[in-house]
């Protein structure tokens, strides 16, 4: 007799909605806005040498065309000509060295429209700059030339808004970019939920100060930080740790909600299954803002609309 337990089914309630959602990612003038053409042309201070011509909207623009398409920098310049003689634009394209150039300093503003607490998720995971194939890796291995960069996320588990981003080299700790993950984030934050990575004394340094409710799991071998007899109150994961030995693991991440953390995971298959576990640029600033531009496409295909899904009993 099979011991397999079915795997859960879940049925959207609102599959109208999320289709007109999905058919409207494709729609140009989703990414190529109002405001964006307005600013086109650069208004900021004189620069030393030659002068920019072009808005940072304008670039950031044609960046986020250039990822939800996955087109290549000269395809986009191309795309964004013909687009303008069909709308009957007198708009000058930025040449596509110029889109690799600003790339580099750019800043990208993420869109995000999320309004209340944050209920924030953190995680990372790896996009491959370079190297062989899955194929090739299975069947001879793989060489020292694979090179990767890491994507930290901290994600709104309410409205699944990418809140805060960072792109690293891949031998970056998780823990080391919490502070930098929060810092751009002015809003107060309800809760913090992460994995057993996370579980470092300066996370909590950082996340304490910020919420009062850390969903952090301490790992198996976990000890004490902070007993009883200690001078101060008890620490927040002190006290999940002894929640967790009276009650069990599994019982305790029920009870306080953990499974929150696992949007993290979603958040990250969307990611890859919408703009692929490549990055297309070498130059480890271009690869930052590269990260973020497609971040910035995912909040606004996030606002277009999100399935509302339940669990079938």
């Amino acid at each position: 007799m099979s011991t397999h337990t079915k795997k859960a089914v879940y049925r959207v309630r609102n599959w109208r909605q999320y289709n007109q959602a999905l058919v409207r990612r494709g729609s140009l003038t989703v990414w190529v806005d109002e405001q964006a053409l307005d600013a086109w042309a650069y208004q900021g201070p004189a620069q030393w040498g030659g002068q920019y011509i072009y808005s940072d909207a304008a670039i950031q623009c044609l960046l986020t065309l250039r990822a939800v398409f996955h087109l290549p920098l000269r395809a986009t310049q191309g795309m964004a000509r013909s687009l303008f003689e069909l709308m009957g634009l007198d708009l000058d394209v930025p040449h596509y060295s110029t889109l690799s150039r600003r790339a580099a300093e750019l800043a990208v503003d993420l869109s995000r429209k999320s309004k209340g607490p944050l209920h924030l998720v953190l995680d990372s995971t790896g996009l491959k700059v370079y190297g062989e194939g899955e194929w090739k890796v299975r069947k001879h291995g793989y060489s020292r030339r694979r090179t990767w960069r890491k994507l930290h996320l901290a994600i709104d588990a309410e409205t699944h808004e990418i809140q805060a981003v960072m792109v690293t080299e891949a031998k970056v700790d998780d823990a080391e970019m919490v502070d930098h993950l929060l810092k751009p984030i002015d809003r107060p934050v309800g809760s913090t939920a992460a994995d057993g990575a996370y579980d470092q004394r300066k996370v909590y340094r950082v996340l304490e100060p910020r919420t009062g409710r850390i969903l952090i799991p301490p790992r198996k071998n976990a000890r004490i930080w902070k007993h009883g007899n200690s001078a101060g109150p008890p620490l927040a994961r002190d006290e999940n740790l002894r929640a967790i030995r009276r009650v069990g693991r599994r019982a305790w991440k029920e009870e306080v909600g953990y499974h929150i953390r696992s949007l993290a995971e979603t958040g990250m298959f969307r990611m890859k299954t919408i703009f692929g576990g490549h990055l297309a640029n070498r130059r480890l600033e271009c690869q930052v803002t590269e990260g973020t531009i497609r971040c910035r496409a995912l909040n606004i295909m996030t606002h277009l609309g999100m399935p509302d899904s339940y669990k079938v009993a």
